[in-house]
């Protein structure tokens, strides 16, 4: 399950992830996801695109109970349908406010927390992308140093906020297909190697 707040670039990256347009993109301040739709990369790797948090209190809770139903979605045997969940961040926003929200209130009561990893997009504007390099669409050292320390901190605060201890968050930019592989290689290298049981 892709996740994470509105405009932080979930659609974005799954239509970098697949190298073609899967997912609308929202444009301006008006988020596209409405509804969890599913992407396909092989027979046994699906993504799930789903609504952003930071929409409204009435959206917000709305979403909040289809991402919690879709965390205990069932797939024969007792077997949960989400096996992983990727939080997107937003590089560019310091508040993590919604995000805290998001895992405190939907991911860590209704998941394993080992199965949880969070990924930190829009590398090329963060920093106000002062330091992004156009021609060569990648960071600067500048921005990579800044990046590097942003991804440290995340790490401290989540566990911080949320209990949680996350691997060290991978930075990308989806919009240039910057670090995609890192970010593909995140999910491939914590793939769990059994399905997740539902214990209820």
């Amino acid at each position: 399950m892709v996740t994470g707040v509105t405009g932080a670039g979930k659609s974005t990256t799954l239509n970098t992830i697949f190298q073609k347009e899967v997912a609308k993109v929202g444009r301006g301040v008006d988020p596209e996801t409405m509804n969890l739709n599913s992407y396909r990369l092989n027979d046994s790797f699906r993504l799930w695109d789903t609504p952003g948090l930071g929409d409204g209190k009435q959206n917000d809770k709305d979403h909040c109970k289809s991402l919690i139903n879709l965390l205990y979605k069932e797939y024969g045997e007792k077997h949960g349908f989400i096996d992983l969940v990727l939080v997107i961040l937003d590089g560019s926003n310091r508040d993590m406010g919604t995000t805290y929200k998001l895992l405190n209130e939907v991911v860590v009561p209704n998941f394993q927390k080992d199965r949880v990893l969070i990924a930190i997009n829009q590398a090329d504007i963060a920093m106000k992308g002062h330091h992004w390099n156009h021609r060569d669409n990648k960071p600067d050292d500048v921005l990579i140093e800044f990046l590097e320390n942003k991804s440290t901190s995340i790490q401290g605060r989540v566990f911080e906020a949320t209990g949680i201890k996350i691997k060290k968050p991978v930075y990308y930019s989806a919009e240039y297909n910057y670090n995609i592989n890192e970010l593909l290689d995140l999910l491939i290298n914590n793939m769990p190697k059994e399905r997740r049981k539902l214990t209820i």
